[in-house]
């Protein structure tokens, strides 16, 4: 029987639930991906998962790439940090299969990828990374 007490108990309980569904619904917010500066619990639980995220394309480091960063925002320059520690907790390094055919900073995207997560440098351009989607895709 439903009562008074049950529906309202029941319609505070339904945004607590509904933040997990994210991930399998449509694309995850990027903030989604952190808890503060740290790792969300959703990013822990989708680590090696292939995931859609949304946002901005940040203009290339350089040509001819088949990497990008995806901003939380629309950014007209690139956010390149030196190591981990300054990681920024709103961006994702993305690493797609081909290169990269730049988007308008200002235009949002969903990528397409396998998420992981821990330090990484990359080889080619020393950009460090601590998320990040790998054999990706963007539309």
């Amino acid at each position: 029987m439903l009562t008074r007490r049950t529906f309202l108990t029941a319609s505070l309980a339904a945004p607590m639930l509904a933040r997990p569904a994210l991930a399998a619904e449509g694309p995850i917010k990027l903030r989604y991906l952190y808890d503060r500066k740290a790792i969300s619990e959703l990013a822990k639980s989708s680590q090696g998962k292939r995931i859609s995220v949304d946002g901005y394309m940040a203009p290339p480091l350089k040509a001819e790439s088949n990497f990008f960063v995806l901003t939380r925002r629309p950014m007209s320059v690139c956010p390149f940090c030196e190591n981990e520690a300054e990681w920024p907790s709103d961006i994702l390094a993305v690493y797609t299969k081909r290169v990269v055919d730049v988007v308008p900073y200002n235009v949002k995207i969903i990528t397409s990828g396998i998420l992981e997560l821990g330090s990484y440098r990359d080889p080619e351009t020393g950009f460090v990374s601590l998320v990040r989607l790998m054999n990706a895709s963007y539309e």
